[in-house]
């Protein structure tokens, strides 16, 4: 299926429009996943990375009470952090902790995930292709040949202030809800985000 998915987004002309296209399809269906391994699965082992933000991405807009405009940008993972919540319509009793890290994982893994050019701020090397991926496979080796770099976007611009201020948020939400002390991996968790 991961493969099947994979190639479906790559051979249309305009990977970034078809992987939009399968997202909206395949989103309702993971909505309908009762367990959290069974979802982290299923993302985890998705080939394209390409579809794998859309689709974070569509669960995040959906938990949000105010769903934003942002295009996928530093500022926007940053929104979602401060305003998601952290219920699904058929998510499995568990306690309301594994909940918040739930929504902690899938964060990480938009935010690490190479697949959209502006979800991660450190350059690496080891990621040559990620940059492109929303261009075309004849495209996208024009693109690697001539060493060009994608162009940030206006929400891409965020300080360290920024991220220290949503982070406090975030942090304030949960005392609310949860108390002290944090479960250590949500701690792992916020501190790999940070």
């Amino acid at each position: 299926l991961q493969r099947m998915l994979s190639i479906a987004v790559e051979v249309d002309k305009s990977p970034n429009c078809s992987s939009c296209k399968i997202a909206d399809v395949i989103f309702p269906f993971i909505l309908n996943i009762p367990l959290r391994s069974q979802r982290e699965a299923f993302l985890n082992t998705m080939e394209s990375q390409l579809l794998r933000c859309k689709l974070l991405d569509l669960l995040f807009q959906h938990s949000c009470d105010v769903p934003t405009t942002l295009p996928l940008s530093l500022a926007k993972i940053l929104y979602f952090l401060s305003h998601s919540s952290v219920l699904l319509q058929n998510q499995d009793e568990t306690a309301t902790w594994q909940r918040w890290d739930e929504m902690l994982q899938y964060l990480n893994l938009l935010l690490m995930n190479v697949g959209q050019p502006t979800a991660y701020c450190l350059s690496s090397p080891a990621f040559p292709l990620a940059e492109h991926l929303r261009s075309s496979l004849n495209d996208r080796m024009d693109l690697i040949i001539q060493k060009a770099k994608p162009k940030l976007q206006d929400s891409d611009d965020i300080s360290h202030l920024d991220i220290q201020l949503k982070i406090e948020d975030f942090i304030s939400r949960m005392q609310q809800v949860l108390g002290q002390p944090f479960p250590l991996q949500i701690m792992e968790k916020l501190c790999m985000f940070r």
